[in-house]
């Protein structure tokens, strides 16, 4: 790998990465989901496939057919925006009135159902439309201007969300210790029901 290569490849890294760290629904969902340690691979490999699909459409110059169809863009909106609207609310029911075994389930003595976290995961990440605008629309842009080279950036980008994505749902069970009394967990529902209900509200009212 030569110098301009290697440094194109830096370049998508960091610019993934800044917009994929952003809080979020998608993140705040991965990381409650490694703190309970329930489908964890399956939760992180649906963030960073769709990722991958997302950043692959931009390079390859797909954001203009997006900015094409304004009204699919707005459907997605009041999709998505109801979607965290139902979910922020069930996260604040948790936090006001936390099940019996909250500490428990952070050990991993309750199971989540797999196909469940798929499920929410994929709403949660194709259901926003701000995922298209800073993947298929921004990254594809940027990935433009570097040519020939723009399928460089574009794996460089790739690379940041698989790196993310592994350490936010595996680095989660870190706080296991913290997130081993109930307390703990009403205050990461909480937080997690202010991020959803915040942003479904602004993508109902954005739509």
């Amino acid at each position: 790998m030569n110098h301009s290569t290697l440094t194109t490849a830096l370049a998508g890294f960091g610019t993934g990465l800044s917009l994929i760290v952003a809080i979020g629904a998608q993140n705040a969902f991965v990381l409650r989901q490694g703190a309970h340690r329930r489908a964890v691979l399956a939760v992180v490999a649906v963030c960073a496939v769709s990722d991958a699909v997302l950043i692959g459409l931009g390079v390859a110059g797909v954001g203009a057919v997006v900015t094409a169809w304004p009204a699919a863009l707005t459907a997605v909106g009041l999709a998505g925006g109801a979607f965290l609207l139902g979910y922020g609310f069930l996260a604040a029911r948790r936090a006001l009135r936390p099940a019996p075994d909250a500490a428990l389930s952070a050990r991993g003595g309750v199971s989540g159902s797999a196909k469940a976290a798929v499920l929410t995961c994929l709403a949660l990440t194709w259901l926003n439309p701000h995922v298209y605008l800073d993947t298929v629309l921004l990254l594809g842009s940027v990935a433009s201007d570097h040519g020939s080279q723009r399928w460089v950036f574009g794996a460089g980008a790739v690379l940041a969300s698989i790196t993310w994505f592994v350490s936010l749902g595996y680095g989660a069970r870190l706080l296991s210790g913290l997130l081993s009394r109930p307390k703990a967990w009403r205050v990461l529902d909480g937080l997690v029901a202010a991020t959803m209900v915040t942003m479904g509200a602004l993508l109902v009212a954005g739509a």
